[in-house]
């Protein structure tokens, strides 16, 4: 099973119905509607982490259940919100983007590690945030994984453990390459798809 914790945003049933397409068993919980023991209580293989309308540490459980994956190597993935939130528990600041994009296109270029593995660079994502990972600030335990040509940070990942996250929405229907995407984070996790 795989966790879907809602941000209270109207992307996540986006994301709940491209991982049932992909054959995931996805529970989801509102960041409020549950702490973390409860949510590690149900025992998911993986947790995701939906975008959502504010910061971090406005996001209900999802700082502590950043903390709380990584104790257990439990793969997580977030989406712009739960992607900040991953930068911001381990170290890293969130800030304000130099401009803010509300359904603007943006060229990925990728590493093609982790969840970019067999993906063309760069390809076309959808973009809606006003924050972003700092780069400057970004600590050495996470690795960028994609960006913009301005060196904006689109997707990082955890050096060590089973932890990615991705600025744009592969969720939305704009933005190529969202299925494969999730479908590259199903794969390195028990969630059977």
């Amino acid at each position: 099973m795989l966790l879907l914790i809602d941000n209270y945003d109207s992307f996540t049933y986006n994301l709940v119905h491209y991982l049932g397409e992909l054959g995931a068993d996805v529970v989801v919980k509102r960041n409020d509607a549950l702490d973390v023991q409860e949510a590690m209580a149900m025992r998911p293989e993986a947790i995701m982490l939906s975008p959502g309308p504010c910061d971090p540490a406005q996001a209900g459980i999802c700082l502590a259940l950043v903390h709380a994956a990584a104790e257990v190597k439990m793969p997580l993935m977030g989406v712009c919100l739960g992607h900040q939130a991953i930068g911001e528990a381990f170290g890293g600041n969130v800030v304000r983007c130099h401009e803010i994009v509300h359904g603007k296109m943006g060229a990925m270029h990728h590493t093609g590690k982790g969840l970019f593995a067999g993906l063309p660079s760069p390809f076309e994502a959808t973009r809606y945030h006003s924050l972003v990972v700092d780069r400057a600030t970004l600590p050495d335990c996470l690795e960028i994984t994609a960006e913009l040509e301005d060196g904006t940070i689109m997707g990082l990942q955890h050096r060590d453990l089973p932890i990615h996250g991705v600025q744009f929405h592969p969720e939305s229907i704009r933005s190529e390459h969202g299925h494969q995407l999730l479908q590259n984070f199903l794969a390195n996790t028990k969630v059977p798809a």
